[in-house]
């Protein structure tokens, strides 16, 4: 039996909101002001901007040679896999085009075939999380693995986990090393599970990335300079990956299943924005408006700076608490938070001395 293909998260997927409801009005005031508007130009520049310069590294890899130079252009293209990346994030919210195959397609052609990485199963996953942000129960991205995000999660944990756990706030920016090579096995695991609808191209064109970036590379350098080229590649794609993403929710409030929150609140005080001028906007993502973007994920990006007067005057107006803090302080907090979640596999240690 076939499943069929995950659905784009559009719209801000909470129940309908009812009429008079707290969402409803700050709904109403978003939409009058036409944030929520289409910004095609902005993505279609965006785009053809990333192209370039994607199709400039390949180049300059093959200009290169056998050389430790490359090793900067493992860099460059590192932070140009890191901007496609977001266009896709982008593509899966619905923000680029009124059409969702459109948006299907954009974010297959920039997640699989560009980057190397399951669009599909990445809707999937990311979709929970934005129904769930901070969920102890149901949302993915504090699941416990190889970082423990939730105290009692912790518990149990032996060996060599436990060491981890205990020591993630001092390995948490190594380890983000490993975020490319973590997502591309994870989007290996998804395509190799039963089709569905559009798996059949997204296998195609992940199989027609991952043979062209080996082909170039070995085609090009000896082994040895294509093994330390797809490491720093892959290595500083995942630091940056894991550095946009790890400032908006990591050390905010958790919740359970018995909490009774509503859409709103749920995802205001689960939230951390950053602060910063457009040059943040653009080394983020547009990731820095994490309230915002919870709030409309169907938002384009370039809309989110505009939104963010209205919808914290909103939050003050109802008493509603919108954390906003610098980029270093977010890593900071976050840094605390995996300290003191590891805290209690410390305790026995600190004991026995």
């Amino acid at each position: 039996m076939t499943r069929s293909y995950p659905k784009l998260l559009t719209a801000p997927e909470p129940p309908p909101a009812q009429r008079g409801s707290d969402y409803a009005e700050l709904s109403r005031r978003v939409r009058s002001a036409g944030l929520l508007r289409r910004r095609t130009g902005y993505y279609a520049v965006k785009m053809a901007v990333n192209a370039v310069l994607f199709a400039a590294g390949w180049v300059a890899v093959f200009l290169l040679g056998n050389s430790w130079y490359q090793l900067i252009v493992a860099g460059f293209l590192a932070v140009v896999f890191t901007q496609i990346a977001f266009v896709g994030h982008d593509a899966g919210h619905h923000q680029i085009f009124a059409s969702h195959k459109l948006n299907k397609l954009a974010g297959i052609i920039h997640g699989n075939f560009a980057i190397g990485l399951s669009f599909g199963w990445w809707i999937s996953k990311h979709n929970k999380h934005h129904a769930n942000p901070n969920d102890e129960d149901h949302d993915p991205d504090v699941e416990p693995g190889a970082l423990v995000f939730v105290e009692r999660h912790s518990e149990g944990r032996r060996g060599f986990a436990n060491w981890l756990t205990r020591s993630q706030a001092y390995l948490f920016f190594p380890m983000l090393l490993l975020e490319g090579l973590n997502l591309h096995v994870a989007s290996i695991k998804a395509l190799l599970r039963p089709s569905g609808r559009l798996k059949a191209l997204e296998v195609a064109l992940f199989v027609l990335h991952v043979a062209g970036y080996v082909t170039v590379l070995l085609f090009v350098m000896s082994p040895l300079h294509a093994l330390a080229f797809a490491a720093v590649q892959q290595g500083l794609f995942g630091l940056y990956m894991g550095c946009s993403f790890a400032p908006n929710h990591k050390g905010m409030p958790t919740l359970r299943k018995a909490d009774k929150v509503d859409f709103l609140r749920r995802q205001v005080l689960t939230s951390r924005n950053i602060r910063g001028g457009r040059l943040t906007d653009f080394v983020l993502g547009g990731l820095n408006y994490q309230i915002e973007h919870h709030l409309f994920p169907s938002m384009p990006r370039p809309s989110l700076r505009r939104s963010q007067p209205v919808i914290r005057e909103f939050c003050t107006e109802y008493g509603i608490s919108y954390y906003e803090t610098g980029l270093f302080r977010s890593y900071r907090e976050a840094l605390d938070h995996l300290h003191a979640v590891g805290a209690p596999l410390r305790r026995p240690v600190a004991d026995a001395a």
